[in-house]
């Protein structure tokens, strides 16, 4: 239901107005971005996330409020008790913006978004990253510039940090790739894990921190290139992008001696 929502917030922008345009944001709160501009349904997105211990009634009346008194059209839904959605149309602007509640371990989680409805990206197949169980939220995007031909998975899940980090590293073992780097990060007193991944010259980089007591986020990104800057510096993972292609050159050789 959650996903359905977000993905039912219709945030308008032109191209140029994205760029210059931010996610709502609900006061006293710290936002945290979900990648930068990315595409989701093919359409342009930025999301966001917080949590607060106000009650979801009294966030819904803020946005609904703000955005009534500055004459935009403004639409409320759910129950406001254990989800809502408030979104408004910026019509001068062309712009629309969205935030999407639920109540989660007696706070409320909040997803703000803004759309672009204006533009398209080009259509591309999303790459199967990790699902988790325990998932609360999931969505699959790509970058709006991914040279190295990027998709991202972006997850809020239940768990602590290594609980969840054993998980996303014994999905990707199961599937095939190899740990190549791994590394430690405190931030604003709390821990980031980020790892880095390869099968078969691609790679898989996954960040996991804490962001409450017992959720976390997982950030995948799978780039179809040596490195996540498109470098080819990377040994381990050239390594196995030279074992793939030999053994795809030996598959044909043999279809061929046939």
């Amino acid at each position: 239901m959650l996903v359905r929502l977000l993905l039912g917030l219709a945030l308008m922008a032109t191209g140029p107005a994205l760029a210059e345009q931010e996610v709502p944001v609900y006061p006293g709160t710290i936002h945290t971005r979900i990648g930068n501009d990315l595409v989701i349904g093919g359409e342009y997105y930025r999301l966001a996330y917080f949590t607060t211990t106000d009650p979801m009634k009294k966030v819904v009346a803020y946005f609904a409020k703000k955005w009534r008194d500055e004459g935009y059209p403004t639409v409320v839904e759910g129950d406001q008790e254990e989800e809502a959605v408030v979104s408004a149309i910026f019509t001068r602007e062309g712009l629309q913006r969205g935030v999407v509640l639920r109540v989660h371990q007696g706070k409320t989680v909040g997803f703000t978004a803004l759309r672009d409805l204006w533009t398209r990206p080009p259509k591309s197949p999303a790459a199967g990253l990790v699902t988790l169980e325990g998932t609360i939220y999931s969505q699959d995007v790509t970058a709006r510039d991914d040279p190295g031909g990027s998709q991202n998975r972006s997850a809020l899940v239940m768990g602590e940090l290594s609980d969840v980090q054993q998980r996303v590293s014994a999905e990707l073992a199961r599937q095939g790739y190899e740990p190549v780097r791994q590394s430690v990060t405190k931030l604003g007193g709390g821990t980031q894990v980020t790892m880095e991944h390869a099968r078969k010259g691609e790679q898989v980089m996954t960040t996991v921190s804490s962001v409450d007591e017992g959720m976390s986020t997982v950030m995948q990104t799978w780039v179809g290139s040596d490195r996540l800057d498109a470098v080819p510096n990377d040994d381990a993972v050239r390594k196995s992008r030279e074992a793939w292609e030999k053994e795809q050159k030996a598959k044909a050789s043999k279809g061929a001696g046939k």
